[in-house]
């Protein structure tokens, strides 16, 4: 009994979504979520066109993680049992699917077979979204005060997870005559691996692969179109094989940042040599995080828990899996220049003979090595 999960950023791209899907299977049954102002979750289920259910649920703790694990997985496990052919479970905006799907695992009925994670989203509003300097409680995406997750945040780890998306046409604000197609092609660019649903085509949902989603997802990974056309957008990747100076690399993101909605790889600062540093950025905002020790610094390489792919696939005689690998994504991206920038924060042999105790650590990361 397949069951289809529906993530989006607004109620607008996953009713568009929702309807799409009822037309391709007439026989499924759509389950919706909304988390309310008041700390309740509101669950409708159709059957067709048929509202068939229709309950409002208090929660002590009105929180996303609550909603999926107090009524999404119940709801879906005995719908289920109950003999359901088909879901399509559409979460309540701004839920990411990997916790529904890493909440299904862990219930303690057997996780249902997913057969397809879908993406809704505007490619008209894509680009905003991706800008948006607001949370998204702040942009009214979700009614939890505490969200400090940005829109662009939430949309490109679903469309980094995913395997499907539903490009909808709605536009709502004013915008370019180009902006959908646009947009569209900036999907393909972020998401090369997903199917993409575009309005008035029909073609197939791909199948949802959770091993080929985490490694997608896992924060460092960089994962590029095998070859873009997808113009203006384009990917380069850029590396550097030494330790990168911290202090000189503070000065250059900004720089590699600009201008760019995605940013994303490892990184290897001199400061905390045996970090494996996850460099994110969504459009304005850039986060660092310590994802734990390289694979070539752990007491058993062979046996790391999780290296990842990229591990293996950029392993060096001398430094094992340590290096720098960014990828950087936008309209106007001047790969020479972005180079330069980085290997300008490389270590120098004057760096090196001076010692790398004395170097300052503009992140803060070096405190745990």
């Amino acid at each position: 009994m397949p069951v289809i999960l529906i993530s989006s950023l607004d109620p607008f791209c996953r009713q568009a979504a929702c309807e799409s899907l009822g037309q391709r299977r007439p026989g499924s049954m759509t389950v919706l979520h909304d988390l309310l102002e008041n700390g309740s979750v509101l669950r409708r289920i159709y059957r067709g066109r048929q509202e068939v259910e229709r309950v409002e649920t208090p929660l002590e703790h009105g929180c996303l993680s609550c909603t999926v694990r107090l009524d999404v997985v119940p709801t879906v496990h005995r719908l289920l049992q109950d003999g359901a052919a088909e879901l399509v479970v559409s979460l309540p905006p701004s839920v990411p699917a990997d916790l529904v799907v890493e909440q299904f695992r862990h219930s303690a009925d057997p996780a249902p077979h997913i057969d397809s994670i879908i993406t809704a989203c505007s490619p008209a509003g894509l680009e905003d979204q991706l800008w948006d300097t607001h949370t998204l409680f702040e942009s009214g995406y979700t009614p939890t005060p505490g969200d400090d997750r940005t829109p662009g945040e939430f949309l490109i780890g679903e469309l980094a997870y995913c395997d499907t998306v539903h490009c909808s046409d709605l536009v709502l604000a004013p915008a370019a005559p180009d902006a959908h197609s646009r947009g569209t092609r900036l999907v393909r660019e972020i998401a090369p691996h997903a199917a993409v649903v575009v309005p008035g085509k029909t073609g197939p949902l791909a199948g949802f692969d959770l091993r080929e989603a985490r490694a997608r997802s896992r924060a460092g990974s960089v994962r590029i179109p095998a070859a873009s056309s997808n113009a203006p957008f384009r990917t380069a990747v850029l590396r550097a094989a030494r330790p990168l100076h911290p202090g000189r690399f503070r000065l250059a993101l900004g720089e590699l940042a600009a201008g760019n909605c995605w940013l994303r790889g490892r990184v290897w600062l001199a400061s905390a040599p045996t970090a494996r540093i996850a460099l994110r950025g969504y459009g304005p905002r850039v986060i660092l995080e310590d994802t734990g020790p390289w694979v070539a610094d752990a007491p058993n390489p062979a046996r790391a828990a999780d290296p990842g792919s990229d591990a293996a696939l950029d392993w060096h005689a001398e430094h094992g899996d340590r290096g720098t690998v960014l990828a950087v994504t936008g309209d106007s991206v001047d790969e020479a220049v972005a180079a330069g920038l980085l290997a300008g924060c490389e270590l120098t042999a004057a760096d090196l003979a001076a010692g790398v105790g004395h170097l300052p650590d503009p992140f803060g990361l070096s405190a745990a090595h």
